[in-house]
């Protein structure tokens, strides 16, 4: 019998969204055993649904995990038992999602801009602690594609970069909208490190008024707003075929949105 031809697939901003998640795999027709997932960061705050995230990826024998900004704050408060930024940017979602396989008191209450909770950083189960600190801040394939959360300075070599700039840079994304929308640029579009396609995430598609995923010139953004009121979207890396979620307040009516994009992007 002929073994099942393994396909790549690359999947968005995730934000605890577990039920768009599922969506996003049974759509796709994702293979757990033969599959490649590349998921391009912020698997947590947004929605409540982080724990049971991290256990659907983790069943995966092929997940490739990139880590995001937002990660990148959780697994500061593994590490230390301190938030950095006080969960204010949709980490209430992230709190109540392990509050509930807490067995003491369950506390998350406001406190200025973030919140305030019993939650420790032991209470973060091993696995799931080593999943948050082994996340990878890029992954270039030997087809010249790149995988990053955020982005990178493109006058500075690629693998020299700051950690910071692979989960927060937004310079990449921005100014190659500008080239695209002032014509056909591309050649001009200086880049010390060159691939031949560059997948991000972590600025919302939502602030272009779409939850479909959007490229401009050679760089796909699959942030289709999971973590708000957009949609999951996973896409067949060689095909690009895309599967989405439905929208994210269709699966939690009672929720508000959580993680809203800013507007400063256009």
């Amino acid at each position: 019998m002929d073994k099942v031809r393994a396909r790549t697939f690359i999947m968005g901003d995730l934000h605890g969204a577990y039920p768009a998640l599922v969506q996003c795999l049974t759509r796709s027709g994702f293979n757990y055993e033969n599959d490649i997932l590349i998921q391009v960061g912020d698997v947590a705050d947004g929605y409540n649904g982080v724990y049971e995230s991290v256990e659907e990826l983790l069943k995966m024998k092929n997940l490739i995990a990139i880590k995001g900004n937002h990660d990148a704050w959780l697994n500061e408060f593994i590490q230390t038992d301190f938030h950095p930024v006080s969960w204010a940017y949709g980490g209430k979602g992230t709190i109540e999602s392990y509050l509930k396989y807490k067995d003491d008191p369950k506390v998350c209450f406001a406190k200025g801009s973030g919140y305030k909770t019993s939650l420790n950083s032991t209470d973060i189960p091993p696995h799931h602690r080593q999943f948050f600190q082994n996340q990878k801040l890029f992954h270039v394939l030997d087809s010249n594609l790149c995988c990053v959360h955020g982005g990178f300075d493109r006058y500075t070599d690629f693998f020299r970069q700051t950690k910071k700039n692979y989960c927060w840079d937004r310079q990449l994304w921005t100014e190659a909208l500008r080239y695209e929308n002032m014509g056909n640029l591309a050649s001009t579009f200086e880049m010390v490190t060159q691939f031949k396609h560059i997948f991000i995430g972590h600025t919302s598609t939502l602030n272009w008024n779409t939850d479909q995923p959007m490229t401009a010139l050679n760089i796909t953004n699959l942030d289709t707003g999971a973590g708000s009121t957009g949609k999951l979207t996973i896409m067949d890396i060689d095909s690009k075929e895309i599967w989405q979620s439905d929208p994210l307040p269709e699966l939690y009516p009672q929720s508000n949105a959580v993680h809203e994009p800013s507007k400063s992007y256009k």
